[in-house]
């Protein structure tokens, strides 16, 4: 009996998104595995140090600025591997980069477990930002390449999805096993779901869409009928591929209806920058990843036990799971949303909740008003999920066309980790001088990408092809 088909999603299209979606869920767990033990970790609970199993160390010294930059080693790497995988998927395929960030996801976390010094676990830290930032890049990519073109906003929105759930299973780890013997298992956890990501990823396939546009019409066509179901009509599909005089010649659409779209050369990270009909989406889409961070999710995420623990100690771990697992309800729920009001309009809802939020968390914190706290943070991070945490996502396969795609979305990417390296390093710093002033600061940035998006970022919900988004644009 055939497995069912429900229109194009089938099976197999779940099997592959939910194994590609571990890179960006792996991606929240590391973001927020440090956040639960961090007084463990760096030796600020009352306990005599020691050592545990290995000889290793029972915590590791810190002081802010140390615990800061351990943080943002995993932003660093994520930067490079941002910068270098929109390349490695554009030439070698979307498969093989994220069998490479799979591999560097699994190794990372193995440094950091079994870190006896602060260098070995910044280095862990790197290795694992290294295939997050690539996992960031192709992950999207891929999904968006094998979706059906009407539920591209849906299944783009499973990157957010996953994120946040893997922000979830760091911060409910980090609840049960932040003590002095156990809290090596929490940054070790990370390489098992890598393993089950490189092995799930042997029998994923390549996107049709690359495959059609590297001289393998056939075997995209068959990885395209498989992923929409064996009695699916996919010929529209595959008339809008990109293909090369070669692959042409081996259509297995029949006789030509038509002309067909030539396939283009390759953009690299220079080109989309010199030519201007590029220039423009490189803008509009890292100005949107840098906003995803700036707006201060990873405040949140990275330093929200030690947020909370100021008016309410004792219950801050448990609000942070709760907060985080409700993010996950939310994005969940959200995850049509783009698909029915826009891309735009998901961004704008966003980013004023947040910058709304912020100012609520400068009152909730400075008059001690845990329940205006709480609300604040759960508004915060429900905001980030309708909209700046899946959109940035979508907005890049659509912007632009799939010569340059790979070149824009390590820009974007880049733009992104060099983002979330400036809240993860200089937010305890600024929390520290600043106290609660530094929502404001939040609060702000939030008005300035607001405005941003109404002037940069056009609407794509609709729109066929790149094309037809500038060029409604241009003639609005």
């Amino acid at each position: 009996m055939a497995p069912p088909e429900f229109n194009g999603i089938t099976p197999f299209l779940l099997y592959t998104i939910g194994i590609v979606t571990l890179g960006p869920l792996l991606f929240g767990y590391h973001l927020g595995e440090l956040n639960a033990p961090q007084k463990v970790i760096t030796c600020k609970v009352d306990e005599i140090p020691g050592y545990i199993a290995l000889g290793l160390p029972q915590c590791l010294p810190m002081n802010a600025f140390e615990w800061g930059m351990i943080q943002s080693m995993f932003t660093v790497g994520g930067f490079f591997g941002a910068i270098f995988s929109g390349a490695l998927a554009t030439n070698f395929g979307r498969l093989f980069t994220m069998k490479w960030a799979a591999f560097f996801l699994a190794i990372g976390p193995i440094a950091e477990a079994l870190a006896g010094k602060m260098w070995l676990l910044a280095l862990g830290r790197a290795l694992s930002g290294i295939g997050a930032g690539a996992a960031t890049v192709v992950c999207p990519l891929y999904i968006s390449e094998v979706s059906p073109q009407n539920q591209r906003g849906f299944f783009g929105a499973f990157t957010q999805v996953q994120i946040n759930f893997g922000i979830v299973v760091a911060q409910l780890l980090g609840y049960f096993l932040s003590t002095s013997g156990k809290w090596r298992w929490i940054l070790a956890s990370g390489s098992y779901i890598a393993g089950l990501m490189f092995f799930g990823l042997t029998i994923t396939p390549e996107t049709p869409k690359w495959l059609a546009a590297n001289n393998r019409p056939r075997m995209a066509r068959g990885v395209l009928q498989r992923l929409r179901g064996k009695n699916a009509d996919i010929r529209e599909e595959m008339e809008s591929w990109d293909m090369s005089g070669e692959a042409e010649e081996e259509s297995l659409l029949g006789p030509p209806q038509g002309p067909r779209p030539q396939k283009q050369a390759n953009m690299s990270i220079i080109d989309v920058i010199r030519i201007p009909k590029y220039r423009r989406a490189v803008i509009a889409v890292t100005g949107t990843m840098m906003a995803q961070q700036l707006c201060g999710i990873n405040s949140v995420v990275m330093y929200s036990v030690a947020i909370l623990g100021k008016i309410m100690p004792k219950q801050a771990g448990l609000i942070t799971v709760v907060v985080s697992a409700a993010n996950v309800l939310i994005t969940l729920l959200a995850s049509p949303l783009p698909d029915k009001i826009g891309r735009k309009t998901c961004l704008l809802i966003s980013i004023s909740g947040m910058g709304s939020a912020s100012a609520m968390l400068f009152a909730g914190l400075g008059q001690d008003i845990q329940w205006l706290t709480v609300i604040a943070i759960t508004l915060f991070v429900a905001s980030f999920g309708i909209g700046l945490g899946p959109v940035p996502f979508i907005l890049t396969s659509e912007l632009v066309g799939a010569e340059a795609v790979g070149a824009v979305s390590s820009w974007a990417l880049a733009g992104n980790w060099l983002s979330t390296f400036l809240v993860s390093m200089f937010f305890p710093i600024l929390n520290n001088v600043l106290g609660n002033k530094v929502w404001w600061i939040f609060a702000g940035v939030a008005c300035f990408w607001a405005a941003f998006v109404g002037l940069f970022v056009p609407e794509s919900k609709g729109k066929a092809s790149a094309e037809e988004v500038w060029g409604r644009v241009r003639h609005a």
